[in-house]
């Protein structure tokens, strides 16, 4: 029975892919003191454990997963990466900058010292910072014949030290991320919470609280304690908990303006916190049914900052540059929410989640940018002559000193994929890839790869785990835990960075959403996001050019 079904396996290879993807996520999803191994390492290690009896996986389904994901990694990070790069960057890419040149330094370092095999240095550094660029380029750096192979070594044989190495050293490099990042902290005595509210603090004095539940009301003007302000002095009363969005005079309706004052009598349509409204609803008047003439269709939409002249201002500045009537509630960047605050900037590509009447939130996507709701097709011309742009960049190469130096695939399809996206945050008509199909995308392209990384890795990883087990576990934790404490420190003594922005930063140029969760909980607050995300796109970048770089060395 054993027997025919190992054989049915060998015989069906796209039903072996789909059993490791399915099989790694129910062991991703295993939690053992709160901690798991999520989606990569589940399958990772499936992959393993599947390779170590025989079983492979064809390079071209490998390498079709590389490219999903490298290219959808340079896609996602265009808006931010340049965006980013030219307001407030040399401070995110400094971070990043040196996380990646610590872990790459040490995994480099400690390869000569150990005297670790060919490959051996660029799993290290990819598994114990648990970066998957990193992998990914030094993989193709060896497939695409842009590093020599040393005497005695085959292509296959540096292949599967690369991946074997990344799995080694993985395990820690998430599980170690995990619980610095819990302890540092403790150890220091600082107290996340604290430092988070007096971050919230500093950005939104009078922030309000989180919109979760809002809705619409009509009232009477019955009391004239409000009539001296004007419709936004009465709206910054209470900051993101209400929006004055109709006014209706003597039964026609009156143009609402940031100058308008309302007047007794008047008939007002108001959106915002239910708590609020009920709680202040005397203040202004009392509440009525809405007339036929507020019969006014509310919508909540997604909308994409692409407008030059929004990018770079505070989100509370922006609804007041025309009476736009909608409230914004939530702001995702990279599909990671941030605090939101009036004082919050907004990034070219950032989705702002917004509600409020048709006619209004029409208005405030002209004047920001596009509804992701409209981009339900994908562009897959562009998409694939990206693709195909990227990898011919990848080819070109030039010789300096004997040396042959190129970007590699990974490097090309990254660049291609960095300018597309940001092109496609300006000129929105072209590049379409909505963010559920750029997540799957880019989600299934990195688990085939990672499938194929476990499965071709795993007939050689008992040998590597007899010959130089020790050392790379060992020299894993080193390549772990020194970039946390020195980025960390960096982001504090040079940066002058709150605690939860350092952490967050950190999280960030390790590329781990994982830890960036841990610092949320602790900090019982998501401000470390903002930092987390600047620093991400960076290291993104650099983590994937180091892959090809370690491996010239």
């Amino acid at each position: 029975m054993v027997s025919a079904m190992y054989d049915f396996l060998q015989e069906q290879p796209i039903l072996l892919l789909f059993l490791v993807l399915g099989v790694g996520h129910v062991i991703g999803g295993i939690k053992v003191f709160g901690i798991s191994l999520g989606a990569v390492g589940g399958v990772l290690l499936a992959g393993l454990v599947f390779g170590h009896f025989g079983f492979v996986i064809s390079p071209t389904a490998q390498t079709f997963g590389f490219v999903l994901f490298i290219f959808c990694v340079g896609y996602q990070a265009g808006p931010q990466f340049f965006d980013v790069l030219m307001t407030s960057g040399l401070k995110f890419l400094s971070l990043a900058l040196v996380v990646a040149t610590t872990g790459f330094a040490l995994a480099v370092g400690l390869a000569n010292l150990l005297d670790l095999a060919p490959g051996l240095a660029a799993g290290l550094m990819g598994g114990a910072m648990t970066t998957t660029p990193t992998l990914a380029a030094a993989q193709d750096a060896v497939r695409s014949g842009l590093v020599e192979i040393p005497g005695g070594y085959t292509e296959a044989q540096v292949l599967t030290n690369i991946g074997a190495s990344y799995a080694l050293t993985y395990l820690f490099g998430l599980i170690g991320l995990i619980l610095i990042i819990r302890l540092l902290p403790l150890v220091l005595k600082i107290d996340l919470p604290a430092e988070a509210a007096k971050l919230q603090s500093a950005e939104d004095p009078d922030a309000g609280p989180d919109l979760t539940k809002i809705s619409r009301r009509t009232y009477r003007v019955t009391n004239d304690a409000h009539l001296g302000l004007t419709v936004v002095q009465m709206e910054f009363t209470a900051p993101r908990d209400v929006k004055i969005v109709a006014i209706r005079r003597g039964g026609q309706n009156v143009p609402v303006t940031n100058d308008t004052h309302l007047q007794l009598d008047d008939e007002v349509l108001v959106i915002g916190s239910v708590n609020h409204l009920l709680e202040h609803a005397a203040a202004v008047g009392v509440e009525i049914a809405e007339s036929d003439g507020f019969d006014v269709k509310m919508t909540t939409v997604r909308v994409v900052v692409a407008n030059p002249l929004v990018v770079g201002k505070p989100i509370g500045e922006v609804t007041l540059d025309e009476r736009l009537g909608a409230m914004p509630l939530e702001v995702r960047r990279q599909r990671t929410i941030l605090p939101f605050s009036e004082e919050l900037v907004l990034h070219r590509g950032d989705v702002v989640t917004c509600y409020g009447p048709e006619f209004a939130v029409d208005r405030l996507v002209q004047h920001v940018g596009f509804v992701e709701r409209d981009l339900a097709e994908t562009d897959l011309f562009t998409f694939a002559l990206g693709i195909t742009a990227g990898i011919s960049l990848g080819t070109l190469a030039i010789t300096v000193g004997g040396i042959t130096i190129g970007l590699g695939m990974a490097g090309g399809l990254l660049i291609s994929g960095l300018v597309i996206g940001f092109l496609r945050s300006i000129w929105p008509v072209f590049g379409r890839v909505p963010s559920g199909a750029r997540w799957v995308l880019m989600e299934l392209g990195l688990l085939i790869f990672m499938a194929g990384v476990g499965l071709n890795s795993g007939g050689g990883i008992v040998e590597i785990v007899q010959s130089a087990g020790v050392k790379l576990i060992g020299a894993g934790m080193v390549v772990t835990l020194v970039p946390v404490f020195v980025g960390y420190f960096f982001s504090r003594r040079v940066l002058k960075l709150n605690p939860v922005e350092a952490l967050g930063g950190v999280t960030g140029a390790m590329t781990s959403g994982a830890a960036l969760s841990v610092v949320a909980s602790a900090a019982q607050s998501n401000v470390g996001a903002l930092s987390y995300t600047g620093t991400y796109a960076f290291a993104n970048v650099i983590l994937t050019l180091a892959g090809t770089l370690i491996m010239l060395l």
